[in-house]
């Protein structure tokens, strides 16, 4: 297992690396800010931005401003925390978004938090007073996403769709990334949902974008994106639930067709209507290759699940920053 000596302070005790990392998209307008702001709240941080073929001069801005600028040729959001997660190495990873709206004077507060309580991933949920910085049709969007996650995974987050976000290291490495765009915070929340990483959230200011800066996101066409995300990831790993209910409605629905039929042969001992007696053996048929399927599917999800947990548990836990092998 690849590791790297922790950082020493000026006291001479050990201290965690931890590196800043901002997904950009033509952020002209707001990313000197952001650098500098995460630079005043984490002085010794390493901050880099991951400049996702920008054209409006974003990574030489971001290069002024001393940070460590790396380009991405795949277009989307996941694309970029894919190769985030891949290329920087360090402790503590602090993701937030290069438009200036989270608020980086909490980032401290978070670090501790997860270094207190050995957490592997702290949240920061969005509270903002300003109508323009949290649109209604996104705060709606967001609640309803959030509220679906639950009822389909028994548990969820305040808020799923937070970019802000502070992670252990055995998060980032043990965490294979397969988002494109927008979703990758919906993939993360269930990832870590999934294996019970010990987790918490912290509310953090959220502000309108610097004058310049436009937002990315479309209400409704990444809504939709993230909405098809949830569903699949309920598929892949909650199987024998998912095939389990389409195996029962096919089940209902082939006794429902088949009651007059079984009505008329007490009655007569004859089957007048063979098309619908073929068809319900057929539903029936299906409703059981579908159970089990869902059978089957969840033994290799079981499996998947654990060498997933034994991916992640190759890596220290957040407090042992300072521990040699």
């Amino acid at each position: 297992m690849k590791e790297f000596p922790a950082m020493t302070s000026d006291s001479g005790l050990a201290v965690p690396r931890i590196a800043v990392i901002l997904p950009c998209y033509n952020e002209a307008g707001a990313i000197v800010q952001t650098v500098e702001d995460f630079r005043r709240a984490l002085p010794h941080a390493d901050i880099y931005v991951f400049d996702n073929n920008s054209s409006d001069g974003s990574r030489d801005l971001a290069r002024e401003a001393g940070a460590i600028v790396r380009r991405v040729s795949q277009q989307g959001k996941g694309h970029v925390v894919r190769r985030m997660f891949a290329d920087v190495d360090a402790d503590i990873y602090i993701m937030a978004d290069g438009d200036a709206t989270y608020e980086a004077a909490a980032a401290p507060a978070m670090v501790a938090a997860m270094l207190e309580d050995n957490l592997d991933m702290v949240v920061g949920c969005r509270k903002s007073e300003a109508e323009e910085a949290y649109r209604p049709g996104h705060r709606l969007g967001n609640w309803a996403l959030t509220s679906l996650l639950k009822q389909l995974f028994g548990r969820s987050f305040t808020d799923i769709l937070s970019g802000y976000r502070v992670f252990s290291r055995r998060f980032v490495k043990s965490f294979p990334v397969l988002s494109a765009g927008f979703e990758i915070e919906t993939e993360i929340s269930v990832h870590a949902l999934e294996l019970a990483m010990p987790v918490a959230e912290v509310v953090t200011a959220y502000g309108a974008r610097p004058e310049g800066s436009v937002s990315k996101l479309s209400t409704y066409r990444d809504g939709f994106r993230i909405l098809r995300t949830i569903f699949t990831l309920y598929r892949i790993e909650r199987p024998i639930l998912f095939f389990g209910v389409i195996a029962a409605f096919l089940v209902a629905l082939g006794l429902g067709l088949a009651a007059p039929l079984i009505v008329t042969y007490m009655d007569t001992g004859l089957v007048p209507r063979f098309p619908t007696a073929i068809l319900v053996t057929g539903l029936m048929i299906l409703a059981t290759l579908s159970g089990m399927c869902g059978l089957i599917l969840d033994t290799v999800v079981r499996g998947r699940r654990e060498v997933r947990r034994l991916s992640y548990l190759g890596f220290r836990a957040p407090s042992d920053f300072a521990r040699r092998d």
